[in-house]
């Protein structure tokens, strides 16, 4: 069994309103991870303007 399938398990004994908070708490994860990885490429855009923005590659501009 792995490790979703045990959280399901242990879920679905729990009360409603506490499965509820689970639940709450799962989609905190999703939008955390989601928020994470914006944030990583906004980091990455000035480092990419040097290789994107470069006088050799604006040939490549004109294809």
């Amino acid at each position: 069994m792995n490790v979703a399938d045990k959280i399901c398990e242990k879920a679905r004994n729990l009360p409603e309103p506490l499965a509820k908070e689970v639940l709450e708490f799962i989609e905190r994860i999703y939008s955390v991870q989601d928020i994470g990885v914006e944030e990583l490429k906004k980091a990455q855009v000035s480092v990419m303007k040097q290789i994107w923005e470069n006088k050799e590659d604006n040939v490549w501009n004109e294809l």
